[in-house]
């Protein structure tokens, strides 16, 4: 941390640099966010040119409360069953790690949406995010606050450590509670899709939001290739990546591939539970947990980073509940060397 990345809990300066339209460090509890106005054009350029995000990738909106939705949403372009079930959704999860996709007000600038007629929002769970959001008194477009396609940052030192003199200002909140981004979902639209739709896994498991609407989710995230315009998001096949190259798939299979294609090489192991005898590395949920496994993901991603290793090798989680999520993340920091 530098003099040039000052960090603290100084929600007023944070909200007075909003509104003289810069950017500032964000936590949540999913992800640290880059946070600006969202109806400010220029300072969600800011955005894009500290992260280096292409334009066509969208950015997510953040509200204080569910009250605030009809800011940066049309809700009434949506049938009357699917704004019951967007009420309900919002009343049972927000504030937490879910973000919608509904049709956007008008005046919302183009560049927030990537020219999209859809806007993805939320309500973070994290009281300082809230806080910010009531203070500086507007909604905040906030992707993860992070060098594009980087590891997501889970602290304000992983923010100040990556962005450094781009941003003026990061709040720490602490350690993210969650350690993954959030789950996108978008509604049925007439002429577009017929059920519900996840975009993104993420910190809100499919399993609970299936119980919650009482349909199947149908499974639009995208693994093979990039869209060329993503609707979402966290949808480009190469993401979360660290510098060294990574590899992700059954751990005994990764150990055999790696040791006979590249047998001199310094592997660094993230294994779901414990890490095999002589190698190097460390186990995210050495009791099971998926939660935990989640919470520890991206700040293993970086000190795997940090390691000196050659090659990265990342054992598959079980894939249900939060390790879809966990899963995801390292089959796209991973692309193309993805172990079936």
């Amino acid at each position: 941390m530098t003099a040039r990345t000052p960090t603290g809990t100084d929600i007023a300066r944070a909200a007075e640099l909003i509104y003289d339209g810069r950017v500032v460090g964000m936590p949540t509890e999913t992800v640290y966010g880059l946070a600006a106005n969202a109806f400010d054009e220029e300072a969600v350029i800011e955005i894009f040119e500290v992260k280096q995000r292409p334009a066509f990738d969208p950015l997510i909106v953040h509200l204080s409360g569910a009250r605030g939705l009809s800011e940066v949403a049309r809700l009434n372009d949506l049938s009357e069953e699917v704004r019951a079930q967007v009420e309900l959704l919002t009343t049972r999860f927000w504030p937490g790690p879910l973000t919608l996709v509904l049709p956007k007000v008008d005046d919302l600038p183009d560049v927030v949406t990537s020219g999209l007629d859809t806007v993805a929002v939320r309500v973070p769970a994290h009281p300082m995010a809230r806080a910010l959001i009531v203070v500086a008194g507007v909604p905040l477009a906030a992707p993860s606050a992070n060098p594009f396609g980087y590891v997501s940052p889970t602290t304000a030192q992983h923010v100040a450590d990556q962005l450094g003199s781009k941003v003026p200002y990061v709040l720490d909140g602490g350690e993210c509670g969650v350690g993954v981004e959030s789950t996108i979902l978008a509604p049925p639209r007439a002429g577009v899709s017929e059920a519900w739709t996840v975009l993104r896994d993420g910190g809100l498991t499919r399993e609970v939001l299936e119980e919650a609407l009482g349909v199947t989710l149908v499974d639009g995230t995208v693994t093979d290739g990039a869209p060329a315009k993503p609707a979402a998001p966290g949808q480009l096949a190469s993401h979360y990546a660290p510098r060294t190259p990574l590899r992700h798939g059954p751990l005994d299979q990764l150990l055999r591939e790696a040791r006979a294609q590249q047998p001199d090489a310094k592997l660094h192991v993230i294994a779901f539970r414990s890490v095999p005898p002589g190698l190097r590395g460390e186990g995210l949920a050495p009791n099971g947990d998926l939660r935990v496994a989640a919470r520890a993901l991206f700040a293993a991603m970086r000190r795997a980073d940090q390691a000196g290793a050659d090659l990265i090798l990342a054992e598959r989680v079980p894939d249900e509940g939060l390790g879809r999520a966990i899963n995801d993340r390292l089959r796209r920091a991973s692309v193309p060397a993805v172990l079936s």
